[in-house]
């Protein structure tokens, strides 16, 4: 991707896999100074080893950035380690199928809380240091066309993403006067370690492959990758989008527009 984050910092939570993994990745291949941000000390340290390789600037926070403590601590360690903050993708993300008259609240409560509290708390303390550099910033939340679509056994799930396009717009609004634009990607499908539910990867089921390969409900007959997915994100918090505000750019390979 040719674009330019020569001497911008970019952080994305939960990338020590999947998405956000290969998210950082196309940041550092483009310039930038890059954090990476996840739950599990090791995985976030390798992930961050592996960045480093390509030669780029990188640091690793594990960090619970569900938490108000665990999304400031990641914000400090950034501008600790680099001096500022100009780029912020809200990306960790959980998912586990709960029944909702069921399961117990905390099940049901902790999936808000990483998908949706998560993007709160580090909106809230990115803007900040991103205000009072004054030289604007961007934000892109990586949410989901759950956003706009239920699934049964996933209400927290949906509830977590549609509340985070919201926050999207909310953020859009209030931030905008400071030339931080705060957009969303919303991908479909992807083939990360979130399609494995219940030990069985949803891609590789009769269930998938019936419905979304054989029957084409995603036009292009198949799941995304990570790689796919980050390249709208990079887009959405460069230099390039001045413009861009408030939206929400659906990634899902035309599965939300078949009937």
């Amino acid at each position: 991707m040719n674009i330019d984050f020569t001497g911008q910092v970019a952080v994305v939570t939960g990338s020590g896999t999947g998405i956000g993994y290969a998210a950082a990745e196309l940041f550092a291949r483009c310039g930038a100074a890059v954090v990476v941000n996840g739950r599990r000390p090791q995985v976030t340290q390798e992930a961050a080893d592996k960045i480093a390789a390509l030669g780029a600037k990188v640091i690793a926070v594990a960090a619970d950035v569900s938490t108000i403590e665990g999304a400031g601590r990641l914000i400090d360690e950034t501008v600790k380690a680099f001096g500022g903050i100009d780029v912020l993708v809200n990306n960790a993300a959980i998912f586990a199928t709960a029944d909702f008259v069921e399961s117990p609240y905390h099940e049901w409560r902790r999936v808000l809380d990483v998908n949706l509290d998560s993007a709160i708390h580090c909106s809230r303390a990115a803007a900040r240091v991103m205000i009072a550099q004054g030289r604007g910033g961007r934000i892109v939340n990586v949410s989901s066309i759950h956003s706009y679509r239920a699934e049964r056994g996933a209400s927290h799930y949906d509830l977590a993403k549609g509340a985070m396009d919201q926050l999207t717009r909310a953020l859009a609004l209030e931030l905008g006067p400071h030339n931080i634009l705060v957009n969303s990607v919303a991908p479909g499908f992807v083939d990360t370690p979130m399609s494995i539910v219940n030990g069985k990867n949803e891609l590789e089921s009769e269930w998938f492959i019936t419905n979304y390969v054989q029957q084409r409900r995603i036009p292009l007959a198949r799941a995304s990758q990570p790689a796919e997915i980050a390249q709208p994100i990079v887009w959405l918090a460069s230099r390039l989008n001045t413009y861009v505000n408030g939206h929400v750019l659906v990634a899902d390979g035309g599965l939300s527009v078949t009937f």
